[in-house]
């Protein structure tokens, strides 16, 4: 059976990760109600605009496009997820969306990182052993995409992946089965594929087995 995925928001706003989730084998739930009392194997948690700096304790200084309503449903979602010990996967604003939610901090603005010209920056990433290193080895060519960055991580997750600059760019929980990617692997797959970077299938396909796992131990969220 196939693992179903919570995006939180809308269809329209998410399609190159449900279309990543569906090519990976599993089946995605969308919804705006904080409740979510749909059931589902896992959460997703995508990239998007700024967190508000209030959530991690800072003024704005550099943070944009952020979004109020957007916050409250993603931040209420994952901690349902994190209680009932949920497989979660954020990608770019969901991983800072799962720092801050555990204590960690956010940088507001970091040159370097965002698109040029409309294009993901491609750069070397190096990790220790990790979910990552399993998938990609310790050295792997990522995309880049994002001016804020995890400054102060949360307690409870370990960094596991840096770019060459000394930014973070992957996290996992130490005892939840919550990863977290600061780049993009659903524009690393299928038409958006860059030779000789990393192939963001393999990374949902992981994603989905936990989930699978996890829904055979422990049942349905719901």
């Amino acid at each position: 059976m196939a693992a179903v995925i919570l995006i939180p928001g809308r269809k329209e706003s998410f399609t190159n990760y449900s279309g990543a989730v569906e090519a990976a084998g599993g089946q995605v739930v969308f919804s705006e109600d904080p409740a979510c009392l749909l059931a589902f194997d896992g959460l997703l948690l995508p990239g998007g605009g700024d967190v508000e700096p209030w959530r991690y304790g800072m003024e704005n200084t550099a943070s944009r496009d952020m979004d109020p309503r957007r916050d409250a449903l993603e931040f209420a979602v994952l901690e349902q997820a994190l209680t009932a010990g949920a497989p979660v996967l954020g990608i770019c604003r969901g991983a800072q969306v799962i720092n801050i939610a555990l204590g960690g901090t956010l940088r507001q603005d970091l040159p370097g990182h965002s698109r040029a010209e409309g294009v993901d920056r491609l750069h070397h990433a190096w990790g220790v052993p990790s979910f990552l290193t399993e998938l990609y080895g310790s050295s792997v060519i990522i995309n880049s995409s994002h001016h804020q960055a995890v400054e102060r991580p949360a307690a409870q997750l370990r960094p596991v992946q840096w770019a060459p600059d000394g930014t973070v760019e992957a996290l996992e929980h130490e005892h939840l089965p919550v990863w977290c990617v600061q780049w993009h692997p659903e524009r690393l797959r299928g038409s958006f594929a860059k030779k000789g970077a990393a192939d963001g299938d393999l990374l949902f396909q992981a994603f989905l087995k936990r989930c699978q796992r996890a829904a055979k131990k422990c049942g349905k969220m719901g």
